[in-house]
C-alpha cells in the first residue's frame, strides 16, 4: 500500500515525516526540526494537532498555561512562537504563518491525517463486506503508530483531550481490524493478541469477546468460558456490576455450542444480547456492530 505519511515535495528534495501518533514528529534527512524547549515543544505539537488552520493567541495560552496564565502570557506565546520558526526554517513543506490574532501552521501532510483516510475507507471497505480490504486499510492505519499520541510532550489541557480521542480512536480501529480478521477465518492467529490485548485493557469486554469467539473457534470452549469468568470477577470486584447481555448471550452460545458463533458474523448477532433460532441461518451482516 502507498505510504502517504511522508509530505511529499518537488522531486530532488527531501521527504519531510510529520507526526503525532508517538512521540513529536518533525524530520527531513535524518534532521530533526523539533524545538528541545518544553513549551515551544507543546505548542509545536498544539499546532499540529490544529494544523492548516488558524488558532487563536489565547487558545495557545490555555494550552501552555491552563486556567492561570501568567501576566505576559501573549508576549510570552509570540517568543514561543518565533522559537518555533527559527527550529523549523528550511523544513520542507512546513510553514508557520501569523494571521489576525492567532497563527496557522500549515503542512502537506500528517500521519494522524492519513490515519483518518485509512480508517474511513476500511470502514467502507467493511460496509461492503470487503472484509480482506478493510483488514488491510485498518493494519495500515495501525502501523502509523509509533507509540503513544505525543509521547514526548507534556500536553496542556487542549491537546490532553484529543490525545484522549486520538488513543480511544486507535483501540476502536484494532478492534475493527480483528473483527474483519475474524471474518475472515484468521482466529488462530488471533489468540496470543487478544490475550494481549484483554490484559491490557482487563475490563474491555469487546476485547474478550473478541478473544472468547477466537478461542471458541479453535475448539478452546473452556478456555473461552474462562475469559468470561475472569471477566466476570474482575467486573464484580473492581466496579460491582456483571458483564453486559450481549457478553453473557455469548458465553451462553459458547456453552451451548451455537451454531451462530461458526458464522463470520457472529459477533453482529451476540451483540444484541440474543440469538437466533438454532434451526436459522440468518444472512450475513456487513457493518461492523
Amino acid at each position: 500500500m502507498e505510504n502517504r505519511w511522508a509530505t511529499g515535495v518537488d522531486e530532488g528534495e527531501s521527504l519531510m515525516q510529520t507526526g503525532v501518533l508517538g512521540p513529536l514528529l518533525l524530520s527531513a534527512n535524518g534532521k530533526s526540526f523539533v524545538p528541545r524547549a518544553p513549551k515551544p515543544r507543546q505548542l509545536l505539537a498544539f499546532l499540529l494537532l490544529n494544523a492548516n488552520r488558524m488558532v487563536r493567541s489565547d487558545e495557545c495560552a490555555t494550552e501552555l498555561w491552563g486556567s492561570a496564565p501568567p501576566a505576559r502570557a501573549m508576549s510570552t506565546v509570540q517568543s514561543h512562537i518565533l522559537h518555533i520558526r527559527q527550529a523549523l526554517r528550511g523544513a520542507p513543506g512546513v510553514s508557520l504563518a501569523t494571521k489576525n490574532q492567532g497563527y496557522q501552521l500549515s503542512v502537506g501532510a500528517l500521519d494522524w491525517f492519513t490515519f483518518g483516510d485509512l480508517v474511513r475507507a476500511g470502514r467502507s471497505a467493511a460496509a461492503c463486506a470487503d472484509d480482506g480490504r478493510a483488514a488491510e486499510l485498518f493494519a495500515a492505519a495501525l502501523r502509523l503508530w509509533r507509540g503513544p499520541a505525543l509521547a514526548d510532550v507534556r500536553v496542556g489541557p487542549r491537546c490532553s483531550a484529543r490525545v484522549v480521542e486520538l488513543e480511544e480512536t486507535r483501540l476502536v480501529v484494532l478492534e475493527q481490524r480483528v473483527e474483519a480478521d475474524l471474518r475472515l477465518g484468521r482466529h488462530h492467529r488471533l489468540v496470543d493478541e487478544l490475550r494481549e490485548l484483554s490484559a491490557a485493557h482487563p475490563t474491555h469486554e469487546n476485547l474478550h469477546a473478541q478473544l472468547m469467539i477466537a478461542l471458541y473457534r479453535g475448539g478452546r470452549a473452556p478456555a473461552a468460558l474462562a475469559v468470561y469468568e475472569r471477566l466476570r470477577a474482575l467486573l464484580a470486584d473492581t466496579l460491582g456490576i456483571e458483564p453486559t447481555p450481549r457478553l453473557r448471550c455469548l458465553r451462553a452460545a459458547v456453552v451451548s455450542g451455537h451454531p451462530v458463533l461458526d458464522l463470520p458474523s457472529a459477533r453482529a448477532y451476540v451483540a444484541a444480547g440474543s440469538l437466533p433460532d438454532r434451526g436459522s441461518r440468518p444472512g450475513r451482516t456487513t457493518r461492523t456492530p
